[in-house]
C-alpha cells in the first residue's frame, strides 16, 4: 500500500494557469485541488487538510497576500508558494516576509515549479517531525528530567519508581556522562524525603585531607585553619539524600567511616568528643568497576556489599540510540532559549548523523554538541554543517533493539516492528521486507 500523496491546493483566477499548474503536479503524483479565487481557496483550507497552497498574488476579492494571512490562521501547518506576474515582485517579497516558502514568476517552467513544491513539502515534513519530537519531550519531561522511551532507559525508570519510596541504599553504575546524578535525583524526588535536602559530594574532586572534613565536618580548632565549626555533608543531608559521586575514589580511611554511618547511622566530626546521629539515605555513583577494585583490595568488600543493596546501571547512549532525537530536541529547546537563538529543529540528515555517532562522552557530549551547534547556527534548522566533523561524517551504526529479559513476546514483537518502522521512516512495505513478513501483518499488528 503506497503512502498517501500530498494534497496541493492551487488558487488562481486564470483558468489556463491553474489548470496548467494542476496538470504538472498531478503528473508528479500529487493530489491536486483547484480554486477559482481566494475566497474559494479559503473554503477548501477550512474543509480539508492541505499540505501546500499555491496562490496567485493578484486575484479578485481575497488576493494572494490576504489569503496567505488567512491560511496561516486557519491552516498553520500548510506551506505556501505564491505565483507572481511581472511587476509584482515587491508583493512577492512581502509574501515571503509573511511566511510564504517561495515565489515563482509567471510564466513558469515545469522544473522550478516541481523543485519549489518538493522543497516546500520537505520543509513542512521537517517542521511537523520536530514538533512531534517536542510534544514527546513535553510528555516525558517531569521532575526527574530523564528523557527517553527506549527499552533500556524504561527499565531504569521502572527500577527508580520501584526503589524510590524505600530507604534502601542504591549504587548507580554507568559511564561518564550517562546521567547517573539525574537517576540519583529521581530517586530522591520519588521518595518520602523529597522535601528534605539532596546533597551531592564528588569524592574524586577533593584530596584526602579535605574529604573527611567535607563528609563529616569539624569542630573549631580541630586542625590548623579550622577557625570555626563546619557542618559536613552527612549532617547537611540529615532527613534527606546524600549522593556520594565517584565513590570508587574514596580513601580507605573515609571508606571505613562511611561504612560506620551506613551500619549505625552515626559519626564523629573531626575534633569532636561527641557522636552525632543522622538519618540519611545514601546513593552512590561511579563509572569504575567496584567489584574489580574489591578484588584488587582497593575498595572495602564490606562497604561494597552495603552500597549495592540495589544496583541501577545507566546505559551508555550508544545502547539507547532511539532516544537521541528526543534528547537532542530537549537540549535544543533549552539552549535556544538560553542563548536567544531562533533555532527550531534539525534536518533529517543531522538527526541521522546524531544517531549514527557512538558518543563516547554519552549524554553530556550530546548536550555540549547541541549547545555549540545552536550558538554557531545560521539557519533555523540545524544541518550537517552545524555538527563537528567527526559527528557529521559518522558511519551508519548497526541498529539494535534492547530487549529486557522477561519482556512478553507480544511486546518484543511490537517493539521490533515500531523500531523497524522508525528506521524506514514509516515505509511499511520496506519494514515488512526487512522483517520477512507480509505487509498486511504489519498493518494488522499496528491496528491491534
Amino acid at each position: 500500500m503506497a503512502e498517501t500523496p500530498a494534497t496541493i491546493l492551487v488558487a488562481d483566477d486564470e483558468v489556463g494557469m491553474r489548470e496548467s499548474v494542476a496538470r504538472v503536479l498531478r503528473r508528479e503524483g500529487f493530489h491536486v485541488v483547484v480554486a477559482e479565487d481566494g475566497a474559494a481557496a479559503l473554503d477548501e483550507l477550512r474543509r480539508q487538510p492541505v499540505d501546500l497552497l499555491i496562490a496567485d498574488l493578484r486575484m479578485p476579492g481575497l488576493d494572494g497576500l490576504e489569503l496567505l494571512r488567512a491560511a496561516k490562521v486557519v491552516a498553520r501547518d500548510t506551506e505556501v508558494v505564491v505565483l507572481s506576474g511581472h511587476g509584482t515582485i515587491e508583493e512577492a517579497v512581502e509574501a515571503m516576509k509573511q511566511g510564504a516558502w517561495d515565489f515563482l514568476t509567471k510564466p513558469f517552467d515545469r522544473a522550478p515549479l516541481v523543485r519549489a513544491v518538493r522543497q516546500a513539502l520537505e520543509r513542512r515534513a521537517l517542521v511537523l517531525e520536530n514538533r512531534r519530537l517536542q510534544r514527546q519531550v513535553d510528555e516525558l519531561s517531569d521532575a526527574r528530567e530523564i528523557v527517553g522511551t527506549s527499552a533500556a532507559i524504561t527499565e531504569v525508570l521502572r527500577l527508580v519508581d520501584q526503589v524510590a519510596p524505600t530507604s534502601a541504599t542504591v549504587l548507580v553504575l554507568g559511564e561518564s556522562g550517562t546521567g547517573k546524578e539525574l537517576v540519583a535525583r529521581a530517586l530522591h524526588q520519588g521518595s518520602p524525603r523529597r522535601d528534605r535536602p539532596f546533597v551531592r559530594v564528588n569524592c574524586a574532586a577533593l584530596p584526602d585531607t579535605l574529604l573527611e572534613s567535607e563528609l563529616f565536618g569539624h569542630e573549631k580548632g580541630a586542625f590548623t585553619g579550622a577557625v570555626g565549626r563546619r557542618q559536613g555533608r552527612f549532617e547537611l543531608a540529615d532527613g534527606g539524600t546524600l549522593l556520594l559521586d565517584e565513590i570508587g575514589d574514596l580513601s580507605p580511611l573515609a571508606q571505613a567511616k562511611v561504612l560506620r554511618v551506613l551500619q549505625e547511622g552515626e559519626f564523629e566530626p573531626i575534633g569532636a568528643m561527641r557522636t552525632q546521629k543522622v538519618d540519611v539515605r545514601v546513593t552512590a555513583a561511579t563509572n569504575q568497576d567496584l567489584a574489580a577494585l574489591v578484588a584488587a583490595r582497593k575498595f572495602r568488600e564490606d562497604l561494597y556489599y552495603r552500597l549495592q543493596v540495589i544496583t541501577i546501571r545507566v546505559p551508555p547512549l550508544r545502547e539507547r540510540r532511539e532516544d537521541i532525537p528526543l534528547l537532542a530536541q530537549a537540549f535544543l529547546r533549552r539552549y535556544a532559549a538560553r542563548h536567544r537563538r531562533p533555532v527550531e529543529g534539525f534536518s533529517e540528515d543531522a538527526i541521522a548523523r546524531l544517531r549514527d555517532y557512538n558518543w563516547p562522552g554519552n549524554v553530556r557530549e550530546l548536550e555540549h554538541t547541541i549547545e555549540r551547534a545552536i550558538v554557531l547556527a545560521r539557519e533555523p534548522f540545524l544541518g550537517l554543517a552545524d555538527l563537528p566533523e567527526p559527528i557529521a561524517q559518522a558511519e551508519p551504526a548497526a541498529r539494535v533493539v534492547a530487549i529486557p529479559i522477561g519482556m512478553p513476546l507480544e511486546e518484543v514483537e511490537q517493539r521490533l516492528i515500531e523500531e523497524t518502522l522508525r528506521q524506514t521512516r514509516g515505509n511499511k512495505e520496506l519494514a515488512a521486507k526487512l522483517l520477512g513478513i507480509a505487509s498486511r501483518t504489519i498493518y494488522r499488528k499496528l491496528r491491534e
